[in-house]
């Protein structure tokens, strides 16, 4: 129990305003009946650093699955002033979400880097949450927009929430105990809106967009 409320005060809290530009999704919706729910849609394209995604609006209705539309604005987050979190990274196990809440995925990116690694905000915002949880060091730092990223295992720094922290600013170093990690260490980088799991690579105009019943 301890844990889990541990877990809920790293992963909640208020919104906070966001003012970037969000994509539109237009055009007539869509509906998918039945148990199963699959979808295969339009490429999404990147250009510089941002990123541009096109298609018509779609919904799913099925036995314990509805979506509607995404809540990913990858335009507005590709053009936030997001930064890779340690230099030299390399992806070694990308965002792969479940297809229900509930069950087992990779929530988040792994990146391969040097132990001892120097550990940057990812972009600006304010600390909600560095310290212990079950053995690992985590830091949480939400962002304009309601956007809330994570960053383990580390050794953090002397933050306390509530402090601001600049885009690259130092949190931590990196440590080796990242489960499934297939080198020394790893950074386990993870990107929530609110309840909902998102790839922290769309940050850099870098992430494939999925779409998935909830």
């Amino acid at each position: 129990m301890v844990l889990l409320l541990s877990v809920l005060m790293v992963l909640g809290g208020p919104p906070v305003p966001f003012t970037s530009p969000a994509v539109s999704f237009g055009g007539p919706a869509v509906s998918f009946p039945g148990p199963a729910v699959s979808f295969a849609g339009p490429a999404v394209s990147f250009a510089g650093p941002g990123a541009s995604f096109a298609g018509p609006a779609v919904s799913f209705a099925g036995p314990g699955a509805s979506f509607a539309g995404s809540a990913v604005s990858l335009a507005g987050l590709a053009r936030g002033g997001f930064r890779w979190p340690v230099a030299g990274a390399r992806v070694v196990r990308r965002f792969d979400p479940p297809p229900r809440p509930w069950l087992p995925g990779h929530r988040g990116a792994d990146l391969a880097a040097a132990s001892g690694s120097v550990i940057r905000a990812a972009g600006a915002g304010v600390i909600v949450f560095s310290g212990q949880i079950a053995g690992r060091g985590v830091v949480s730092v939400a962002h304009p927009g309601g956007l809330r990223t994570t960053y383990e295992p580390v050794l953090v720094e002397p933050h306390s929430p509530g402090d601001p922290v600049a885009a690259g600013e130092e949190i931590g170093t990196l440590v080796p105990g990242h489960p499934g990690c297939p080198t020394a260490a790893c950074l386990h980088w993870g990107l929530r809106r609110g309840a909902e799991y998102l790839d922290p690579l769309t940050l850099l105009g870098l992430g494939r967009v999925r779409l998935l019943p909830l």
